[in-house]
């Protein structure tokens, strides 16, 4: 099973101490949260694609392909990659040359973006943003699987005998997850094409995020992928975690209080009781995240958000450190003994595709994406 870190990127002023950091510093930041993740042991660091404050993630494959230069290991991918107001020949160029950079480290999460503005600044209507990333979705796939391609679409200028450049690594696309976590039509698609599906959970109770999973994985099997339990499937998470329960609300507590996206609304208890958020001890999150397999069933993908809202970059590095060396591998080990020896334990990467010509994801699907 593959575990993680994954950023949104936002600048958020320090609540305790009023301080908040420059762009320049937080990137800078969330590069050494990348290569902290590496040195723990963690499996996957994953960025957002943001283009409106206070985000400052607007160029992901920049951002990975200099942690790529830093790291051996770390499998590197996007939290969002804007399939909607990104033109697909752009992704498909773009992640073909980080794939090449990175030495096939690459995979890659779909989603629609919900910033209403955002959709304008480049061109886009969001009320399109379904037929968007449908269309957007089978054009990228074409770009990574076909040479001298001929299009012709509702949303972008058609194409006559274009090929990728670079064309992705020994042919092999970049593997694909479609992050939604209320879009049945998106779990839909990633059930069409054999594609993992992600459901980022932090903010929703078990109940939805489990009919959400189920309705892709049922799909999954009848689109002709394998059983239902083999889909492969990708959770959120956040965590905090100190020597004590009491500890941890104390030093959070601020924190979340003030948080851009959660703050003023909802208490950390009735938070905590509703969502994946747990703030405690080690084993109080370990318990936490194997309740995750009790809603949706073995999984193979669990990335936690651990820098959001102002907490200090020593803060997050001290927190990472925990997670990889006291909390994932007791998980890891009880995750792997409770799985069926037919349900996949990771998700493709490009060694296993390159090595197995008939999986799905080389296939080129019709048009009719949401069949």
């Amino acid at each position: 099973m593959q575990f993680g870190i994954f950023t949104i990127g936002d600048v958020t002023t320090d609540p305790t101490t009023g301080k908040t950091p420059t762009e320049h510093e937080r990137i800078n930041a969330i590069t050494q949260i990348a290569l902290k993740a590496e040195e723990v042991g963690l499996d996957v660091f994953a960025t957002g694609q943001h283009h409106n404050p206070p985000f400052v993630p607007s160029a992901p494959t920049t951002h990975l392909a200099y942690i790529a230069a830093q790291t051996k290991n770390l499998k590197l991918s996007t939290a969002t990659t804007l399939i909607t107001t990104t033109d697909p020949v752009r992704i498909a160029e773009d992640y073909s040359f980080l794939q090449h950079l990175s030495n096939g480290r690459v995979d890659l999460m779909m989603g629609r973006g919900n910033t209403g503005p955002v959709y304008p600044w480049f061109g886009k209507d969001i009320r399109q943003g379904i037929p968007l990333a449908i269309e957007n979705y089978h054009l990228l796939r074409r770009l990574w699987r076909e040479k001298n391609v001929n299009w012709q679409g509702k949303f972008r200028t058609p194409l006559q005998g274009f090929t990728t450049t670079p064309f992705p690594l020994d042919d092999v696309a970049p593997f694909v997850w479609h992050g939604s976590i209320r879009s049945v039509q998106i779990a839909e698609q990633a059930a069409f094409y054999g594609d993992g599906f992600f459901h980022n959970n932090i903010f929703w109770n078990k109940e939805h995020t489990a009919q959400m999973v189920d309705i892709y994985r049922r799909r999954y099997e009848k689109h002709g992928h394998g059983q239902a339990d083999q889909a492969i499937v990708g959770l959120g998470g956040q965590v905090y975690i100190a020597d004590s329960e009491e500890q941890a609300k104390k030093e959070f507590r601020p924190y979340f209080d003030n948080a851009p996206v959660y703050g003023h609304g909802p208490s950390l208890e009735e938070f905590t009781a509703m969502t994946p958020l747990t703030v405690g001890t080690v084993e109080q999150v370990i318990e936490s995240t194997m309740a995750h397999a009790d809603w949706v069933g073995d999984y193979q993908r669990q990335l936690f958000l651990m820098d959001h809202a102002g907490l200090p970059l020593e803060v997050v590095l001290k927190q990472i450190e925990i997670l990889g060396t006291q909390v994932v591998p007791e998980v890891r080990h009880r995750m792997e003994a409770r799985r069926p020896e037919h349900v996949p334990s990771e998700p493709p990467t490009h060694a296993t595709l390159k090595a197995d010509p008939g999986h799905p994801h080389h296939k080129v699907r019709p048009g009719k994406d949401n069949a």
